[in-house]
């Protein structure tokens, strides 16, 4: 947090299913720029359990009638991100958006112009931007030891062979689906490396019996000299490949998917708990070098300690101090360009 102001902003979420208990509420707590003051539960008071201060409201539209609260995370269904980030923005709410931001660009435009019009910041919720496994991969990146990179794979696979109960992921409504799902994670990363490629090239398949949606998508992104980025996830993979797959002139990479943040914080471990965001023994990623005589060099590359709590700084920042937010509006623009693309 920003040592010189005080500011304290209240915050409000709308939903406290896993999302909310997960990746927004232990957060907004922790952090000494925040009160998290309501969240929205229509039928389960879940959240007065973990948080008992707080207001539970019985509705969105209550939540946002709350003139204290002034930022507002928009942590409902993807089907309803645009009406319910409208909504806030209209009730002059600064907004914090899951992925996917909209289901389409202009959506995203149209939402950008409202926020502009009533002077409200929007947010995006990239929370894998700050993933253990993801640093190493940045970090690996940095070092040049790769040499120049030809070819990077990241994965994102589960087993899940029966369709699920939640309709906005498994019915054929507006953002659903696996590509919608996932996508925004895998793609946000490789933006947040690459930039907008120069060209994609985008699968969908649809395996799991009676499924409405897909559950498996593959996209090939195009950059500059000649480095090419793959991005998969399928919803059926018994025995997960490696996450983070990277090939250069001088070496490769590979990386496990295993940021540990989502589990410890579901197990109810807190920020401030020794081990939070180390990821599990034997993780660690191995990079494999090869110099001008053939000669070959493996070395182990600890992972770094994962936390989101940066991106909570950063819209405290961005909030009191204008500090540019990281994740920018062009850089969602691309997302939904690949996303909804046919």
């Amino acid at each position: 947090m920003d040592s010189t102001s005080n500011k304290i902003i209240s915050a409000g979420l709308l939903a406290y299913g896993m999302s909310g208990k997960v990746f927004h509420a232990p957060f907004l707590h922790a952090h000494n720029g925040f009160n998290l003051k309501a969240v929205a539960e229509r039928s389960k008071k879940n959240a007065l359990n973990d948080y008992p201060e707080i207001i539970s409201y019985n509705s969105v539209d209550e939540l946002l009638n709350d003139t204290e609260i002034e930022l507002v995370v928009v942590n409902t269904p993807n089907n309803l991100h645009y009406e319910h980030a409208k909504a806030a923005l209209e009730k002059g709410k600064h907004i914090l958006v899951e992925k996917p931001f909209t289901a389409t660009a202009k959506q995203a435009k149209e939402l950008f112009d409202l926020a502009d019009s009533v002077g409200k910041q929007i947010f995006f919720y990239q929370n894998r931007r700050w993933d253990s496994d993801f640093a190493s991969v940045k970090k690996v990146l940095a070092s040049g030891k790769l040499g120049k990179l030809n070819e990077m794979h990241l994965r994102y696979d589960r087993y899940r062979k029966v369709i699920g109960p939640k309709a906005f992921k498994e019915q054929a409504v507006e953002a659903s689906g696996l590509l919608y799902d996932l996508g925004p994670h895998l793609l946000d990363q490789v933006i947040s490396v690459f930039g907008k490629p120069l060209s994609y090239h985008k699968i969908l398949g649809k395996n799991r019996k009676d499924t409405a949606v897909d559950d498996y998508f593959s996209i090939q992104l195009n950059y500059a000299d000649s480095v090419n980025v793959f991005v998969t996830s399928s919803m059926l993979v018994v025995n997960p490949q490696a996450a983070f797959v990277l090939h250069g002139v001088n070496g490769s990479f590979i990386k496990q998917r295993a940021d540990s943040q989502e589990e410890q914080l579901l197990a109810g471990m807190k920020l401030t708990d020794e081990g939070y965001g180390i990821e599990p023994k034997g993780k660690d990623g191995l990079l494999t070098t090869i110099d001008n005589e053939g000669l070959k060099t493996e070395e182990v590359v600890p992972s770094e300690k994962g936390s989101y709590l940066p991106l909570f700084d950063a819209v405290y920042l961005s909030l009191t101090s204008n500090a540019p937010y990281p994740v920018t509006r062009e850089d969602v623009l691309i997302q939904l360009e690949i996303l909804e693309s046919k």
